[in-house]
This record gives structure tokens, C-alpha cells and sequence, in this order.
């Protein structure tokens, strides 16, 4: 399987902003849990990070031709306020999965929305690092249970 791992605003700076949310791991850190997933349960993955929506937009768009089979995203500060990203999740209609590092449902009033979350299949909150491996073997195993 071939999955898309997309990062958006400012994870680019895990380890070193608010670590009492995100935690201490850095964004590399981050990326090798990814790739090491991807590796143990034979999947192909491309991860990619931009501090950008119009990037963002434009590498959901390319997810559509090139042989991607799932996204995996972390849209961050763009999940509360990007209706263009949820356009582009709705144009590509490839099954995606949202995560987020920290419980957004525990936190500020504004961080209630997710306009992202409205075109996956499945959000995942609250969990760190291990929510990017969790959505990761639901996309590879549909809704079978992960363990």
C-alpha cells in the first residue's frame, strides 16, 4: 500500500514548541517512527511537511495521480479554519485518515472544528506519534482492528 503522510504548520518545530502538548520528540524523530511502520508492515510511504495550505493543496492534488492509496494527515492550525483542504481531500476521494498529536477535543473552544476531519474516515487524537502508526494500519487494514 501506498501512503501519503502530510504535516502541516509548524510540526516542523516538534520538540522545541509547547512541549507540554506535543512532547519532547523532534519532527525527525516523528519521521523515522513513520518510515520504520511503513517498513515493518510493507507499505510504501512519502512524507511531506509544508508551513504552506496552497502547498498542502497541491500535494493532495498530486496524491490523485500518483498511485497513492491513503493520506494519513495532520492538517495542525489548518484543521480549524482550511476549507480548501478539505476540498482538495474531497476532490482526490482517497480514504484518509486525520490525526492529531495532542486531544483537540480537551482544548481551546476554536480548536473544536475540524473542517478536514469532515472528508476522513476516521480522526485520530491524543495519542503522540503512535496516532501516525495507528492511522497508518487502519488505512492498510481497513477497519479491522489494530492492535
Amino acid at each position: 500500500m501506498k501512503i501519503l503522510v502530510l504535516n502541516g504548520p509548524n510540526l516542523n518545530m516538534l520538540g522545541i514548541r509547547e512541549k507540554n502538548i506535543y512532547g519532547s520528540g523532534t519532527y525527525d524523530d516523528l519521521v523515522r517512527l513513520i518510515e520504520e511502520t511503513a517498513k515493518e508492515n510493507e507499505m510504501m510511504v512519502k512524507v511531506y511537511q509544508s508551513n504552506h495550505e496552497g502547498a498542502l493543496v497541491d500535494r493532495i492534488q498530486q496524491a490523485y495521480d500518483d498511485g497513492t492509496e491513503g493520506i494519513v494527515i495532520n492538517p495542525a492550525a489548518y484543521t480549524h479554519t482550511s476549507v480548501a483542504i478539505l476540498d482538495a481531500l474531497k476532490a482526490v476521494n482517497l480514504p484518509t485518515v486525520e490525526v492529531h498529536l495532542s486531544d483537540v477535543s480537551q482544548r481551546e473552544d476554536f480548536r473544536q472544528i475540524s473542517y478536514a476531519g469532515k472528508a476522513c474516515v476516521k480522526t485520530i487524537m491524543g495519542k503522540g506519534f503512535l496516532g501516525y502508526k495507528e492511522a497508518m494500519l487502519y488505512l492498510k487494514n481497513g477497519n479491522e482492528k489494530e492492535e
